[in-house]
């Protein structure tokens, strides 16, 4: 039945080539305009599982307590402290001009000249305050310290002034919609703007402008993403020379790779069609699709040179060729596929992104090298004498390597391999979950970006890294001594966890204030239990602190950690479930998790939680295409072992590079399982061929080696070569994907031609060995053996 579909397929394509090309280029010409129309679109929503329940909380209470969304500002004068004019005008300037840009949540905005920077001291008659910055401020010797002289009362050295007083911060908290447009905030466009017209602006003589938070840290990365344009090019030039040294033609090389560029042309245009942008974080997909192209396009070269030498018209070859590589060709593009959209299960929506990204370019592939390639090939002239993928000593080359189908070095074969999967999966579950450097991890070290992040960490006693545990009881909650109490040994428990650097929360501000009323004597720094008197030490304490709702139903606890690598954040949680179980009433509730780390930690948890089910999908997905394929269980099994081994031998390499499994890290395996079952598809289906004649294993893997070999060869080398070029990126993460990926690519490949064949050896016995085993039982069933 396969026979006679392909051979209807291939009858009415190459019947209609001259309305085929014509089809195509129409397509060609409509997605080209649509794919120009494609932008970057990134979203901080995209990055974290909403589903999760820590986001649920995050999600819900986000109006009253901000987000992870933030901007931090810090302003810095690089030749002394902050108390001179020129220092306040620039700060002035940087808080004025992150007011007004749209997107900012205005309320949120906080530095030295925001209102609700206030301060308090105790006098005689009480209390008295103020905003740190007077209305009548002028910038002279008096004024300024004025203003010192506030700061140190408001405490707020070490928040939002650095704790050697040569800087000082302005935060923001973003929304998820421009309000001038009503459309979704477009953070490339914020970062842009925090870049031109707040750093630019400001950064001058001995003031420096030191950025950090998600959108800039997006957009720092889109810019790096620009790099893999570069990147791009170099493969097609890469690409292009691996395909000459393969096939000795100009012509040739160009038609795989024309094509490969077509199927990337077709997935943007479809991706813009479909109202998609292209994440930078994703930006990396279309190589892979242009990658896989052309080693679905070489096979196609190669099948089609080999037949016109065997006296075929370039037509009957393409003919031919296109029916022998449309199974094969297509299943493994298939298994591609399934790869990508295994990622669907993933409960992140830019991996979910990742995934339409993928297979869409995949599927592309299967129309444009598939069908396009040889209906192109068929109105070329080849001469009978050309040659592709020619080694000097092919035949002994291939005898050589075809012993490996024979069960003496087999067994020493499959001995290695089992030692390395044993090593690989023992080392394998030291894999950790989440990020394993400080930073940002998208970046490295180096970049501009973490460079901003240590300062800010290293001027301020706050650190970036922190998570909000959001208590949820009743309205007016915090008038009653018994909950204030609850709150605060839960603090107190959480600021003894390694890992917490400190942490704040109502309750701890209330045992300040009530401290201030009785002259700052420290024994009365306690949460008071009469209720009149506890209403006193709160009531200065407004909602804009985020340490309060309007009805004082909800009050969270910030903890500070000291980073946000996968044990710190795990050390955390594990301790907030613990103490919540013990303090955790009815009318009190603990509700993880908000802030940067709470999101980290929904993250991490996501991705721990889709490991195992990804691969399952993965595996049973291609398992089934390979039974539907081959009709054959022991077939399957030959293809699907070494992919299996390969795959545990990548996080044996993940751990021992210190890469953490992680949302640019986990979509890795998927497509090495996916594109790396490709190499096995097409030897196997020559094998099996062979295998159904009568033929010997070794035999069999001889004529899969002359006829696919050197194809398969020259495509894991190229592909390998291209995403090597990765380790020069200037972003972290596409370095990672690119070691991750260049080790895969090249021992799958090797691993199909080394270890495919030993496979083999036992799973095909030949016929003496069968007649031999026949005849055994014989003898012992008529001696009673």
């Amino acid at each position: 039945m396969k026979i006679s579909l392909a051979n209807r397929i291939e009858v009415a394509l190459f019947r209609h080539r001259l309305f085929v090309l014509v089809l195509f280029f129409l397509t060609s010409v409509f997605l080209l305009f649509q794919a120009s129309q494609i932008r970057l679109d990134a979203s901080f929503t995209k990055n974290i599982p909403l589903e999760h329940s820590y986001m649920k909380t995050y999600l819900k209470h986000r109006a009253n307590f901000g987000g992870a969304n933030n901007i931090l500002i810090s302003v810095c004068d690089s030749e002394g402290d902050i108390f001179n004019p020129e220092f306040f005008t620039a700060l002035k300037g940087v808080h004025d001009k992150l007011f007004f840009i749209p997107g900012v949540d205005r309320i949120q905005v906080k530095s030295l000249f925001s209102p609700s920077t206030r301060f308090v001291e105790v006098v005689e008659d009480g209390f008295a305050g103020g905003p740190v910055i007077p209305a009548d401020f002028q910038a002279t010797t008096e004024g300024l310290a004025i203003v010192k002289g506030n700061i140190e009362k408001a405490g707020i050295v070490g928040g939002i002034v650095a704790d050697d007083y040569s800087c000082a911060m302005v935060k923001a908290a973003l929304l998820d919609i421009n309000p001038e447009t009503g459309e979704k905030l477009d953070t490339l466009q914020i970062a842009e703007k925090l870049e031109n017209e707040v750093r630019q602006s400001y950064e001058k003589n001995n003031i420096t402008v030191h950025i950090i938070g998600f959108a800039k840290m997006v957009g720092d990365v889109a810019q790096g993403a620009k790099g893999v344009v570069l990147f791009f090019a170099i493969a097609i030039a890469i690409t292009a020379v691996m395909v000459y040294i393969f096939c000795h033609s100009i012509r040739l090389t160009i038609l795989p790779i024309f094509c490969s560029l077509i199927a990337v042309v077709w997935q943007m245009g479809m991706l813009s069609s479909l109202g998609f942008g292209l994440d930078p974080m994703s930006i990396l997909v279309p190589f892979l699709v242009f990658a896989i192209g052309v080693s679905h396009g070489v096979q196609m070269i190669n099948s089609v040179v080999k037949k016109v030498g065997l006296g075929l018209t370039c037509t009957a070859a393409a003919q031919a060729s296109f029916r022998a590589l449309l199974i094969p060709g297509g299943i493994a593009l298939l298994s591609d596929t399934v790869g990508f959209l295994t990622l669907l299960s993933i409960d992140i929506g830019i991996i979910r992104e990742l995934a339409i990204t993928a297979s869409l370019g995949v599927a592309m592939i299967i129309l444009t090298n598939l069908v396009l390639l040889p209906v192109m090939l068929s109105y070329m002239t080849i001469k009978q004498s050309a040659k592709v993928g020619q080694l000097k000593e092919e035949s002994t080359v291939w005898l050589a390597l075809s012993s490996f189908a024979t069960k003496g070095p087999a067994v020493i074969i499959l001995s290695i391999t089992a030692a390395l999967y044993l090593v690989g999966f023992y080392k394998g579950q030291e894999l950790k979950i989440g990020e394993l450097h400080a930073g940002a991890p998208a970046l490295h070290e180096s970049s501009r970006y973490n460079t901003d992040t240590f300062l800010i960490t290293d001027r301020y006693a706050i650190s970036v890294d922190y998570m909000s545990v959001i208590i949820e009881t009743t309205p007016e909650a915090c008038t009653y001594y018994d909950i204030m109490s609850t709150i605060n040994n839960f603090q107190w428990r959480m600021e003894n966890v390694a890992g917490v650097q400190s942490a704040v929360s109502l309750a701890s501000i209330s045992k300040i204030v009530n401290a201030g009323y009785n002259e700052g004597n420290p024994k009365w720094r306690v949460i008071p239990r009469n209720q009149q008197t506890l209403v006193q030490s709160i009531a200065r304490v407004p909602s804009s602190s985020g340490l309060l709702n309007s009805d004082c139903s909800v009050m969270p606890v910030i903890l500070f950690l000291e980073d946000h690598k996968a044990e710190t954040i795990n050390t955390v949680i594990d301790a907030v479930q613990a103490a919540s179980k013990v303090l955790g009433t009815e009318q009190v509730q603990f509700k993880l998790a908000s802030g940067p780390v709470g999101v980290m930690a929904a993250t991490n948890e996501a991705v721990s939680e889709a490991q195992v089910p990804m691969m399952l999908y993965v595996y049973g997905a291609v398992i089934l295409l390979c039974l539907i394929s081959f009709r054959s269980i022991r077939a399957t099994a030959v293809v699907i072992l070494p992919l299996y081994v390969v795959s545990t031998l990548a996080q044996w390499l993940m751990t021992a590079l210190d890469i953490g499994l992680t949302v640019s890290t986990l979509p890795v395996i998927a497509l090495g399982v996916g594109i790396g079952v490709d190499y096995g598809i097409y030897i196997l289906s020559t094998m099996s061929t062979k295998l159904n004649e009568g033929a010997k294993v070794q035999d069999a893997y001889l004529a899969a080696l002359k006829e696919r070999g050197s194809a398969v060869l020259i495509t894991g080398l190229t592909l390998a070569i291209g995403v090597s070029t990765w380790f020069f990126s200037d972003l972290k993460f596409q370095m990672d994907m690119g070691i991750l990926l260049t080790f895969m690519f090249l021992v799958n490949m090797l691993a199909a031609i080394i270890v495919l064949p030993a496979l083999a050896a036992f799973f095909w016995p030949s016929k003496a060995e069968e007649e031999k085993d026949s005849g055994e039982v014989q003898i012992a069933g008529r001696t009673g053996i």
